[in-house]
C-alpha cells in the first residue's frame, strides 16, 4: 500500500492587509502567544491588549502599507511562501509516493487550524512539519510546532509525525545564502553584517537546565548543552557562512535586530551600524540569515530604517543581500530534508 504523506511548511505570519484593523488582529494573535511574550497570562493580556495593540497598531499599519506597496500591494512573506510551496510541490509530482505540500502561517492566514483540518480529511499516513526558521527559537519554531501538535493531538487518528527543529547547518541552505550574495563584491564594502532577529536574554537562558546562556561559549561553538540556543546557532550560522565566503574576522560582525529592550541579545544591529558610520565606514553589506523570506524586518528595517541611521552618522550605503525567498537551492534544501524523512 502506497503511503500518503503531507508536508506542512509553517511561516511566521502576516496581516491580511495593511489596514489598522488587520494589523491589530495580527499583533493581538502574535503578541498574546506565551512563547513570544513569556509573561504571566494576566500581565501579558493587560500589556498586549491594553497597551501594545491599541497604541502600536496605527504606527505598524503605516509601516505595513509601505511594505505592501514595495511588493506591488501584497505581503512579500505570503507571496514567497506560496511560491516555495508551489515549487516544492513540483519536485514531488509524478513520483512513486503521493506527497502533498501545504503551507500555513503561525499567525493569521492561511491558518494552521484550517490547513491541518484539510490535511486531517485527506487521511495522510504521515505528516512532516517544517517551520521555516533556520535557527531554533521557542518564539518561532517552538511555537509553530506546539500549535500544530496541539491541534493534531485532538484527532481521533494521529498519523506518523516528524518535525524539523532547525536547519541552519544544512549545506543546501548555506549554499543558497552564498549564491544570493554572489552579485555583491565583498571587497567593495567596508564591513559585512550578519543581522539576526533578536530575542530577550531570558528566553535563551530558558534553554539551559543549569546556568545561563552567558555561561556557555555560544559565540564560538555549538555543543550538546547549547545546540538549541538561538544565540549559539546564529553565531554558528555566521561561522559556516564566512568560512565559505573567505571573510577575515575583522571584516564582519554578528548582531541582532528588532530589539524591544536593553535586555535582548547583543550586540544590537542598530548600534553596530551607528558605530561603523562614526568610524568612517561608507558602505556596508547586510546578510539576514534568520529570515528565509524578505519581510518587514529586511525590506523596511534594514533597507530603509538602517539606511537612514547609517546616513545620519556619516555613512553612505547599506546594501541588503536578498533573503532566500524561492531560490532553487532553498527548494533543494527543503526537498532534501523531506526525502531523508521519507526514507
Amino acid at each position: 500500500m502506497m503511503k500518503k504523506t503531507g508536508v506542512l511548511l509553517i511561516q511566521l505570519g502576516t496581516p491580511d492587509s495593511p489596514s489598522t484593523l488587520d494589523v491589530a488582529r495580527y499583533l493581538g494573535e502574535f503578541l498574546n502567544d506565551p512563547r513570544v511574550i513569556d509573561l504571566p497570562w494576566l500581565l501579558r493580556r493587560l500589556l498586549v491588549n491594553g497597551i501594545i495593540v491599541p497604541f502600536r497598531s496605527p504606527k505598524s499599519a503605516k509601516i505595513y502599507r509601505d511594505l505592501f506597496k514595495l511588493n506591488g500591494g501584497t505581503s512579500p512573506l505570503l507571496q514567497h511562501a506560496e511560491s516555495v510551496q508551489a515549487l516544492l510541490q513540483q519536485r514531488f509530482t509524478g513520483g512513486q509516493e503521493e506527497i502533498t505540500i501545504e503551507m500555513a502561517m503561525r499567525y493569521q492566514n492561511p491558518s494552521i487550524e484550517a490547513v491541518l483540518e484539510r490535511m486531517r480529511k485527506a487521511g495522510y499516513s504521515r505528516i512532516i512539519l517544517i517551520p521555516l526558521f533556520p535557527q531554533y527559537a521557542s518564539a518561532s519554531t517552538g511555537s509553530a510546532i506546539e500549535k500544530a501538535l496541539d491541534i493534531i493531538r485532538r484527532w481521533w487518528v494521529i498519523p506518523e509525525l516528524s518535525t524539523v527543529s532547525q536547519f541552519y547547518d544544512e549545506d543546501a541552505y548555506l549554499e543558497a545564502v552564498i549564491d544570493r550574495a554572489s552579485p555583491f563584491r565583498l571587497e567593495d564594502y567596508d564591513h559585512v553584517l550578519f543581522s539576526y532577529h533578536g530575542l530577550p536574554e531570558r528566553q535563551v537562558d530558558k534553554v539551559y537546565s543549569e546556568g545561563l546562556c552567558i555561561d556557555q561559549p555560544c559565540e564560538n561553538e555549538v555543543n550538546p548543552q547549547n545546540q538549541f540556543c538561538y544565540k549559539a546557532t546564529c553565531y554558528a550560522t555566521t561561522r559556516l557562512l564566512v568560512e565559505r565566503l573567505g571573510l577575515d574576522a575583522s571584516r564582519y560582525t554578528t548582531c541582532f535586530q528588532s530589539r524591544l529592550s536593553k535586555q535582548w541579545i547583543e550586540p544590537f544591529s542598530d548600534h553596530v551600524i551607528e558605530q561603523l558610520a562614526k568610524k568612517g565606514a561608507r558602505k556596508i553589506l547586510v546578510f539576514s540569515p534568520a529570515f528565509v523570506a524578505d519581510c518587514l524586518e529586511t525590506l523596511i528595517e534594514i533597507s530603509v530604517e538602517y539606511q537612514g541611521l547609517f546616513e545620519a552618522h556619516g555613512g553612505e550605503k547599506v546594501e541588503l543581500v536578498p533573503s532566500l525567498n524561492d531560490h532553487p537551492r532553498f527548494i533543494d534544501c527543503l526537498e532534501g530534508m523531506i526525502r531523508r524523512r521519507l526514507s
